[in-house]
């Protein structure tokens, strides 16, 4: 779609009548609301409408057509504007849902939200992270061409926009993404930004005068400028240009006014979240020359406009489905594999791959054994895609031979030893770089784009950086796969700094992700197992630095039982125990060693491995019982972490061995002793209580 070939259907009028349109709808919604962010609903109408109407490739009917434009609204304050372009395109978005803009159980919630509202490509609000999301979409987009188009059959050739603020371009999480997006060269990227001057408290000038669009040359990008966001003409152009440019991404900055035709609020900082009111509707209505007295009008010379556009969205999907039609013909093997990314399934027989770990083999650290296991599904599991903080050689989230996603317009000139595999954006492996936050945002992109399974590394103790991506991951229910090793204060040397304390207790309290924190080897390959089948929900996977025995499962409870979140490794005898030991992770080993000794003692215990509360709380209140007994309230649990959150599990009179202090810098195992994770001092515990 281009403004070339759709000129038939505007004129200078009609264009107006829309943008008016879709500002009033907007702001009709608000004031019935009393709630809502009108400034920028008016003042970024213009660049909307021309993009929806001209340029953006959408298929109302087929909201989720493969080879649709992504739209992000990362300023999801403006989510009313979102709503109205919705609505006004034609998606399953009626007036009545307009009108129970942010009511409980509506279409219309305060921000966007992915899976909720048709159209809605991402859940935004948390300034920077629709930024950062679209960086993703944009991969994902490179990635799947790359992968897909043959000589004739590009079924892959979308471009990604994003509406930005300068609150999104305050945040940090933005600039890191866009230092990535630049370096990779995503020329499908185009970022409309809604330059206002105004921020929530005030004008811009109190915090922000960087010169943007140096910062953005400095990065790689394209940036073009449109001193006036009424001017279509020069939107237009600006657009037109952004789409030519393929080997950089745009930067589109567009000078508009907040609160865009209100005779009080124009330019001012109180126009950003706050209703005008009946009265000031009113008069910016008549200040804009609105004719109609009626509110939640959308005048029929308008719905006809977008009857053409979305006829051109329509007729665009259906050539698409054409094409594919004549790839599956020419490439039957190829559309089978599309087929499966686009729906999410793994490959069959996708578990063969898989390494085994025998309790005879060397003692391994969880990481380790966690670097196998995902090489060994990346044989059959086509579509995984990841890579980590810069942090590679340390968490073991290289895939052997599968290239790195790299653009070669951005290697330095010269460079002959390239990795193996080769620099393409076929590659597999993502470099994100020391850009954590980031990292997560792009992660939720590919992963809301559709077509593969992304996965991102770093320590745990760093994970703290992206936490607002991984909230956001487990909001939109994202199968994102998270690995966070150097799991506790094992780590060692490195010192409290990057020793994690609280942070396993802080991803546990994130509402829809699933922790798991495997104690070895063979809990690790059913952790990932079950990541890897997770298709609505990200998961979190805690893994140790330090090498971990291999436990005997023909002597012990098989490694499967993680995936009821907890189970009994050990029972001293049939019956009720007099004593239940509970551990997590590598503390599992103490624990064990303090079992044997209890069960020499003559005392009746348990010891139990729970690697996932989450899990094991979504089991029937049957299974729970048999692992955790009521009538047992003598119950000691083990984690080198945040003791918060455990007296869920062993009671008032239970207790728990933990650390509530940050670590120190030591040998892991000498830090470990002396903070009381070892079979004395769990032995030493469990005869106090007793």
């Amino acid at each position: 779609m281009s403004a070339q070939n759709n000129a038939e259907l505007f004129s200078q009028e009609a264009d107006q009548l829309a943008i008016n349109s879709i500002r009033f709808l907007a702001l009709d919604a608000i004031d019935k609301a009393k709630s809502g962010h009108p400034g920028m609903s008016l003042g970024a109408a213009p660049m909307a409408y021309l993009l929806w109407s001209r340029f953006l490739k959408f298929n109302p009917r087929n909201p989720l057509w493969p080879n649709r434009d992504r739209f992000i609204l990362s300023a999801g304050h403006a989510s009313a504007l979102l709503y109205s372009l919705l609505h006004h395109a034609g998606y399953d978005l009626s007036l009545e849902e307009m009108k129970n803009f942010r009511q409980w159980h509506s279409k219309t919630p305060g921000h966007p939200e992915y899976g909720h509202t048709p159209g809605v490509e991402v859940t935004s609000g948390p300034l920077g992270q629709g930024f950062a999301m679209a960086v993703g979409m944009a991969v994902a987009e490179r990635h799947l061409a790359s992968r897909f188009n043959k000589d004739g059959f590009d079924i892959v050739d979308h471009h990604t926009y994003v509406l930005a603020s300068d609150g999104d371009l305050m945040e940090g999480v933005a600039g890191e993404a866009a230092s990535l997006a630049g370096h990779l060269r995503l020329g499908k990227l185009i970022c409309l930004y809604d330059s206002n001057d105004i921020s929530l408290s005030g004008p811009t000038h109190l915090s922000f005068s960087e010169d943007t669009a140096k910062k953005f040359e400095a990065l790689h990008w394209q940036v073009l400028k449109v001193d006036d966001g009424n001017d279509l003409e020069a939107i237009g152009k600006a657009i037109d240009g952004a789409r030519r440019e393929t080997a950089m991404p745009s930067l589109i900055i567009v000078k508009t006014h907040i609160g865009f035709g209100s005779p009080k609020f124009q330019d001012r900082h109180d126009a950003h979240g706050s209703p005008f009111g009946i009265d000031e509707t009113q008069a910016t209505k008549k200040n804009l020359a609105w004719p109609f007295k009626e509110t939640f009008f959308v005048p029929e010379e308008v719905r006809e406009l977008f009857v053409g556009v979305v006829r051109r969205g329509i007729t665009a999907n259906a050539d698409w489905d054409g094409l594919m039609r004549r790839f599956s013909g020419d490439n039957p093997r190829l559309r089978e594999e599309w087929d499966r990314f686009q729906t999410g399934a793994l490959a069959p027989g996708w578990e063969k791959e898989l390494p085994t770990f025998a309790p005879t083999d060397k003692p391994v650290a969880t990481r380790s054994a966690g670097g196998q296991i995902l090489n060994g599904a990346a044989l059959l599991i086509d579509n995984l895609i990841g890579g980590s903080a810069d942090l590679d050689p340390s968490t073991k989230t290289v895939m052997k031979k599968k290239g790195f996603f790299e653009s070669p317009l951005a290697l330095p000139q010269g460079l002959q030893n390239l990795p193996e595999g080769g620099w393409d954006y076929t590659g597999r492996n993502i470099s994100f770089g020391v850009r954590e936050h980031a990292m997560g945002g792009i992660l939720n992109g590919i992963a809301a784009h559709g077509g593969l399974r992304p996965y991102g590394s770093t320590f745990l103790v760093f994970s703290d950086y992206l936490r607002p991506a991984i909230r956001l991951a487990a909001l939109m229910k994202l199968p994102v796969i998270y690995i966070f090793t150097h799991d506790s204060i094992a780590v060692g040397e490195d010192g409290p700094t990057h020793q994690p304390v609280e942070q396993a207790a802080a991803l546990r309290a994130v509402p829809g992700l699933t922790v798991i924190r495997p104690a070895d080897a063979n809990e690790t390959l059913e952790a990932w197992k079950h990541a890897l089948a997770a298709g609505d929900a990200p998961t979190a996977l805690l893994l140790s630095r330090q090498d971990l025995p291999i436990i005997d499962r023909g002597k012990y409870a098989s490694a499967a039982g993680l995936h009821q979140g907890a189970y009994t490794l050990a029972d001293a005898g049939k019956g009720v125990p007099e004593v239940i030991l509970i551990a997590a992770g590598a503390e599992l080993f103490p624990a064990l060693e303090a079992y044997l000794q209890l069960v020499a003692e003559g005392i009746k215990a348990r010891l139990v491995s729970m690697p996932s509360w989450e899990l094991f709380d979504a089991q029937p209140l049957g299974y729970r019982e048999e692992i955790l007994p009521a009538a047992v309230t003598k119950r000691v649990a083990v984690e080198a972490g945040s003791i918060q959150g455990w007296h869920k599990y062993v009671g008032l009179q239970g207790a728990v061995i933990g650390i509530d202090s940050f670590g120190a810098s030591a040998p892991g195992e000498i830090a470990l002793k002396n903070f009381g994770f070892s079979a004395e001092n769990i032995l030493k515990k469990v005869k106090e209580i007793l």
